[in-house]
């Protein structure tokens, strides 16, 4: 039960808080800044701001930056989170993170580099978790942890201990306060921390922040009691009005808003801005402009805006603005048509009906958006409402039923038969004054008899849809306009019922004359705009005439246009607002134009109106809502924006990059020299404007290559490419909404020159021309020379030719000589083959006849016979001449077989000489008196003898030896 009881109390709690978030009147703009689009951790945590208004916050993913265009993110050395942060007056940016604490500062290059500071603390105290808050006081840090508070002094870091834990840690004034569990609320004097208030119920809670309530008083927050009032060692209870509750939404942090303003933010429960009363003035929830309800830390800027570090991204909240945001219907978002202040209250008609809000007393005359709103609905008023006129002290209403008039809290119908656009007063004395209307059908008539309103009905022969017109009193006519059918003239009989007479104008500069036109009366005169031109009615002529007080505005298409009781001119083209300010005219200049151009696209199209209840509150009609506009305070504030140079980087043809500004530090510091490699040039810049960032305009110039600015455009970066070399200095400026321009920011550089344009090269370019005419005469000469040597060449070559023909030829008589001799050889073989076997035949005949014969001396003369014939088998001279005969046949055979193989006998030679002829076995046995088997017996020991391989053909290797040896050049 217990636990079900608590859960009931937080969600009644969260009910009662959202119930009460009436605030103010106009609630000011609010940018919201997702991971996704800064692309870093999804929780923030520390705020702070250099000099230059570039905005830093503590993330999860480490030092985060912003400057109006550009979100760059630094992680630490660890990858841890960045608790908090703090910017000295020389925008050296300290951080505290888990684990580790130090500062970026921006190097030589403007490039923010880490520089930690842990080496300086005392090796037994380097793990000390998170680092919750960081603070300077003077020219000391301090950074808070829960062991311990680390305090950087003189480039020294002194540790102060806690006796149990640490809590808090802020700076009020120029005094240090921490709060610590045991000893409570101390303050930092002279190098001590010393207790200022111990036993409280402060004590028992954490402090979570501490701002100046007034002289000599703390407003203090805690965790969870809410807020307190610190003065001379007293401390009681600071109530929120309407808000008991709020101790349960735990408060995370607080911020004096000066102007008796502060801001609240929770855990659970958004953002609350209250006064010193403790009245809430305005609360900001989920859903209603925030991206979540807990808050981690607020920031007020230079110009006085918040900056909100939450757990679901960043929120920028423009509490310091001169634009403010009425959404009289908290549940819903609609448009809003018409405003006006009647009495005490101001009425806003809306889509959705009539919505007034009670006034306080002496709001009217000052800024009435922060007064205190609870719109009501007025009663049978829902519908669209057109517009709101005053009339005798009576409220009218135009409204899409009909006229209505405002009395009681209620919308009382004056006739409901058909819709109306707006009233119009007559100036005639008649015995009752009348009103005409435009209607959806045409004009209406309406009578007023001093109590109350009467219907007289549709005048006769208007029977078009008029929301534009004026009563012209002098002719008892009406102007009317309608956008697709022109402009006309209206008389009206003398009792208004009937339109006796009617004239079309024309206008002849137009594209088309019906098309397009809106019709106002400005300066006591009837004024047309149409996109072209501004035409204003000429009584003499009884035409229109080009306008020449308003030629400013020619080339303008405006679809609305209101002269104020001050006598300025609002307008409106294409949803952009703009006036005329005659307030400070003078001989040489007779108005000065002022834009809104964070109010362009937020205006509602087709519906525009302008009501101006004095110069600090100019209500205009809005897509979401009404818009106030606080014009003095708009001018007041509209000073001169800034620009800064945020990046500058080169690139080559290869897509290489290098940075050659990075935005931090001074780029004024450096002479800055660029490769001509890199001679692409990429610019990156912004202005802190925050407010306006959609508003602001650049224009730039290089000198060096440019002679004019450029045109004012909003791209914040530019890229020239293919410098030459040279001398260039980039300017750059800003303007604004009002048209302020900024001082401008300049930056030189230098692209140095390619190697063949270096100094040292034109030295040996001059060298070179020196040198050439000499060098051309050696070349001359040298290809003389070559010519010469080419000539030699060929006719070595042609002496060559004609050796290798002679040669050729020689061969070629060789070769038939070497023929003629084979062909000998061959015949000298077969003689001594034939002889051989013609002898054998005698000697074997001889020896047949021997056996007959009985004769002794016949037989002796026959075996005589037959050694002879043995001596002529035996005899050498037969051999040698076939040896004459092979060596003339083939040149020097026996001399290299017997150079390969020195060892060949005289038999073994004669026997390669019979193979190299090619002759049988048996042809050889003849030749050398043996029988065949011998011959193969012979053969196989001179293989083995000349050591050749089986597979080798004996007669191929002998045949090698054979060859004749040509002559070759």
């Amino acid at each position: 039960m217990n636990y079900c009881f608590r859960f009931l109390f937080l969600i009644l709690s969260i009910i009662s808080v959202d119930s009460f978030a009436q605030g103010t009147i106009s609630k000011p703009q609010i940018f919201n800044y997702s991971s996704s689009i800064y692309k870093g951790g999804l929780q923030n945590w520390g705020v702070a701001q250099d000099s230059k208004g570039v905005m830093y916050f503590g993330n999860n993913e480490g030092l985060l930056s912003f400057d109006g265009r550009n979100w760059r993110i630094y992680p630490l050395p660890n990858a841890t989170v960045v608790r908090s942060v703090a910017i000295d007056k020389n925008d050296r940016i300290y951080v505290g993170g888990q684990d580790e604490l130090g500062y970026f500062e921006g190097d030589e290059k403007g490039m923010l580099i880490f520089h930690s500071l842990k080496d300086k603390i005392q090796e037994g105290e380097r793990f000390f978790s998170d680092v919750w808050h960081t603070e300077i006081l003077g020219d000391d840090i301090f950074f808070h942890t829960s062991l311990y508070i680390f305090r950087l002094s003189h480039n020294k870091i002194i540790v102060d201990r806690a006796k149990s834990s640490w809590q808090f840690l802020g700076q009020v004034n120029g005094k240090m306060f921490a709060h610590e569990a045991e000893m409570g609320l101390m303050q930092y004097e002279n190098g001590i921390w010393k207790s200022i208030l111990q036993s409280s119920e402060i004590s028992y809670d954490v402090i979570t922040d501490i701002a100046n309530f007034n002289t000599d008083t703390l407003l203090i927050s805690t965790l969870r009691n809410g807020l307190f009032i610190y003065a001379q060692g007293t401390v009681v209870p600071k109530a929120v009005k309407g808000y008991p509750n709020l101790n349960s939404l735990r408060i995370s942090g607080l911020q004096d808003l000066s102007n008796n303003r502060y801001a609240i933010g929770t855990n659970s429960g958004g953002l609350f801005i209250i006064n010193g009363a403790g009245e809430v003035m305005q609360h900001y929830v989920y859903k209603g402009g925030l991206q979540t309800n807990h808050i981690r830390s607020i920031f007020t800027d230079k110009n006085s805006n918040l900056w909100l570090a939450t757990d679901d991204g960043i929120d920028y909240i423009t509490i310091n603005s001169s634009i403010g945001y009425i959404q009289p219907d908290k549940n819903t978002t609609v448009s809003a048509y018409s405003h006006l202040i009647f009495g005490n209250s101001l009425y806003i008609g809306t889509s959705s009906g009539l919505y007034a809000t009670v006034l306080p007393n002496g709001s009217l005359g000052q800024d009435i958006g922060m007064a205190r709103a609870d719109f009501k609905k007025i009663a049978h008023s829902d519908g669209q409402v057109w517009s709101l006129n005053e009339f005798n002290g009576r409220l009218l209403m135009a409204h899409e039923d009909g006229s209505f008039e405002i009395k009681d809290g209620n919308a009382n119908a004056i006739y409901r038969s058909i819709g109306t656009w707006m009233h119009k007063a007559t100036t005639r004395v008649l015995p009752f004054e009348r009103l005409i209307s435009g209607t959806y059908g045409g004009l209406w008539l309406m009578e007023f008899d001093g109590t109350d309103f009467k219907d007289l009905g549709h005048i006769n022969k208007s029977n078009e849809s008029l929301r534009f017109i004026h009563y012209d009193d002098n002719a008892n006519a009406v102007w009317v306009s309608h956008p697709y059918r022109g402009v006309s003239k209206l008389w009206l009989s003398k009792d208004f019922k009937n339109v006796i007479k009617e004239k079309r104008y024309t206008f002849p500069e137009a594209e088309s004359s019906i098309l397009h036109n809106y019709l106002f009366f400005i300066k006591n005169k009837v004024v047309v705009c149409n996109p072209n031109f501004i035409y204003e009615y000429d009584d003499s002529s009884d035409q229109f005439v080009k306008s020449a007080s308003l030629s400013v505005l020619h080339g303008l298409p405006i679809q609305y246009m209101k002269e104020d009781k001050y006598g300025n001119i609002w307008f409106v083209s294409n949803k952009r607002l703009s006036v005329l300010d005659y307030s400070n005219s003078s001989k040489d200049r007779q108005f000065f134009m002022n834009h809104f151009p964070m109010l362009n696209g937020k205006i509602l199209g087709g519906f525009e109106s302008v009501y101006v209840h004095d110069l600090e509150n100019v209500f205009i009609n809005g897509q979401k809502g009404g818009i106030l506009l606080n014009y003095k305070d708009y001018l007041e504030k509209a000073v001169k924006p800034n620009v800064l140079l945020r990046l500058i980087k080169t690139s080559n043809r290869a897509k290489e990059e290098q940075v050659i500004f990075g935005g931090n530090g001074h780029k004024e510091s450096k002479e800055r020299k660029i490769p001509y490699a890199f001679n692409t040039i990429h610019f990156e810049f912004s202005s802190t404007n925050y407010e306006q960032q959609e508003q602001v305009e650049y224009s730039y110039l290089l000198e060096g290559l440019e002679t004019q600015w450029s045109s004012w455009s909003n791209k914040g970066e530019k890229e020239y490419t293919n410098l030459r070399p040279g001398d260039y200095v980039f300017k750059i400026k800003s303007r604004n909404g009002v048209g302020n321009e900024s001082i401008e920011e300049f930056i030189s550089f230098t692209i140095s020159p390619p190697w063949y344009l270096h100094p040292l090269m034109f030295v040996l370019y001059a060298i070179f021309f020196i040198s050439f005419p000499f060098w051309i005469l050696a070349m001359q000469r040298k290809k003389l020379r070559r010519l010469h040597q080419q000539e030699l060449q060929v006719r070595q070559l042609e002496i060559e030719k004609k050796e290798k023909e002679v040669i050729k030829l020689r061969n070629q008589n060789l070769e038939a000589e070497i023929g003629y001799m084979d062909k000998e050889l061959a015949n000298l073989t077969m003689n001594i083959i034939q002889r051989g076997e013609a002898l054998g035949k005698i000697k074997d005949g001889i020896n047949k006849s021997i056996e007959g014969l009985k004769d002794h001396e016949l037989k002796t003369n026959f075996k005589q016979l037959t050694r002879i014939i043995r001596s002529a088998e035996q005899t050498n001279e037969d051999w040698e001449k076939f040896n004459i005969h092979f060596n003339h046949a083939n040149e020097n055979f026996f001399l290299r077989l017997k150079k390969e193989h020195p060892d060949l006998t005289q038999k073994e030679l004669q026997l390669c000489a019979f193979i190299r002829m090619n002759l049988s076995s048996k042809e050889i046995a003849q030749l050398m008196h043996v029988t065949a088997k011998a011959v193969e017996v012979s053969r196989y020991r001179l293989r083995k003898k000349l050591k050749i391989d089986p597979e080798i053909n004996l007669y191929d290797y002998l045949l090698e030896f054979a060859k004749p040896e040509k002559s070759n050049l």
